[in-house]
């Protein structure tokens, strides 16, 4: 397939900044951050920029991206190869320390987000731009295409109430912005006063999904194998928060999910009438981990007919809604811990807000949901579109 993306990483190897000269080098990334021919950005940044590269960092999942679940931390490591060493940001401290950011004057940001509120990466971003900028370090992200698009924003504003390593700070759930603008928008939003630089990408256009870059997908985590995952992940992410299988593992996690009480005939058939763009089509897994590892669940695979009538958030509500309905004695929500919180429920942290999950719950009309977020997310359209890159 045609490649009709430059990405940041190669744009920056290009025409490398002239800020770059001489300065000690800092690189968070993970193995999908690689260029178009798939040599992985720590490699490139070490041919050319020699001596520089002195300490890696990698995110949640860890640097090779093995980790397969929620609170499962990596440690820190030797790169192999570089023999430098790789500090992992998923540990005993989600916030580079001092002594890690004493080794460089500049980091590079090479990391491929997946454009929905509660993955975490660019949580681990923004400690990372508070950190330099305390310290007087310079950030330079590579930036990335949000594999859901840009045009497309869904869902609740975050209540501050509810913020975690889920959701800093008040975005819907799905954020319509490359890795690179969601920084400059944590950045000036938020004060956090980093001296950043972004380096954007050639070719990307904000109406463009995954499958229209050119670009071929490398998971960044294990349970977003394919750009169809992605797609469906800002909604079916919330079952993460219940003893519904969101479909780990299996080779289909997020695209289908289930239990093995579902009624999956009346769920359909109420949920058909509500849900546009997509299909349901019952389906029986066996987990061969997580929730319900070793039995048979009941449930389904969603396949997405239209992207632009399709809301992945608005639809996963609604099947957990019928869920409800129809198992209110079988269906559960997760208790904590979730995400190092302790006391909150872990669904409030995902839905970033306690009232959802009694509207819910007390099978409140879900229809209306959409008009009631429009305000809100009109607003933030306005406010996060001040740093948009492409166009």
């Amino acid at each position: 397939m045609k490649k009709y993306v430059t990405l940041g990483l190669e744009n920056l190897i290009a025409d490398p900044p002239e800020l770059l000269r001489g300065k000690r080098l800092g690189l968070l990334s993970n193995p999908a951050s690689v260029d178009g021919r798939f040599n992985h950005a720590s490699k490139l940044i070490h041919h050319f920029f020699p001596e520089q590269l002195k300490v890696l960092f990698s995110p949640q999942h860890g640097f090779f991206a093995e980790k397969q679940d929620n609170m499962i931390e990596s440690h820190h490591i030797m790169e192999p190869e570089l023999n430098i060493p790789v500090y992992s940001l998923y540990y005993d401290t989600r916030i580079p320390t001092r002594e890690m950011f004493d080794q460089i004057d500049v980091l590079l940001v090479d990391i491929q987000d997946v454009g929905t509120r509660v993955y975490t990466f660019i949580y681990t971003v923004s400690f990372c731009l508070e950190i330099a900028a305390a310290l007087k370090k310079q950030v330079i992200i590579l930036d990335r295409p949000n594999p859901i698009g840009g045009t497309q924003v869904e869902g609740n504003i975050l209540s501050k109430r509810y913020a975690s390593f889920v959701g800093r700070f008040p975005v819907p759930m799905r954020h319509g912005l490359t890795i690179g603008e969601i920084s400059q928008f944590f950045n000036q939003k938020f004060h956090m006063g980093c001296d950043l630089t972004i380096i954007p990408m050639t070719g990307w256009k904000r109406q463009m999904y995954w499958q229209d870059t050119g670009l071929s997908w490398i998971a960044p985590s294990p349970n977003l194998p394919t750009p169809q995952s992605c797609m469906v992940y800002p909604g079916q992410v919330i079952f993460e928060g219940t003893n519904i299988s969101e479909g780990r593992g299996t080779t289909l996690p997020f695209e289908q999910f289930g239990a093995p009480f579902l009624n999956t005939k009346k769920i359909k058939a109420e949920a058909d009438e509500m849900i546009k763009g997509a299909c349901l089509r019952p389906v029986n897994f066996e987990p061969t981990s997580g929730k319900w590892q070793g039995d048979v669940c009941k449930g389904f695979q969603i396949h997405i007919t239209s992207t632009d009538e399709f809301k992945p958030y608005l639809s996963s509500l609604i099947l957990m809604q019928l869920i409800i309905k129809h198992h209110k004695n079988e269906f559960n929500f997760k208790e904590p811990p979730y995400e190092y919180e302790l006391e909150k429920m872990p669904i409030d942290l995902i839905l970033g807000s306690k009232k959802l999950r009694k509207k819910l719950t007390r099978l409140e009309d879900l229809s209306l949901l959409s008009d009631q977020w429009q305000k809100e997310l009109e607003s933030f359209k306005s406010i996060s579109g001040k740093y948009h890159l492409y166009e």
